[in-house]
């Protein structure tokens, strides 16, 4: 799944630390999740929807279908 957390935190003037402090998890996660390597669960990506005012469609894109 393709996000756009990277760009959003960025355009805020973020480093992953503070970022990963305001959402509750950890550097690694915030990482993890902008590399693609992990996706969050609906929880964690409500909270980062939340964080950006968006919808959870605006930020993660599903490229491999269903």
């Amino acid at each position: 799944m393709e996000n756009h957390v990277e760009k959003l935190r960025k355009e805020l003037g973020l480093n992953q630390e503070e970022f990963a402090k305001a959402i509750r998890v950890s550097r690694q996660t915030v990482s993890s999740i902008e590399t693609g390597k992990y996706n969050p669960s609906l929880d964690l990506a409500f909270t980062i929807a939340n964080f950006f005012g968006k919808t959870i469609e605006e930020i993660f894109v599903n490229k491999g279908g269903i």
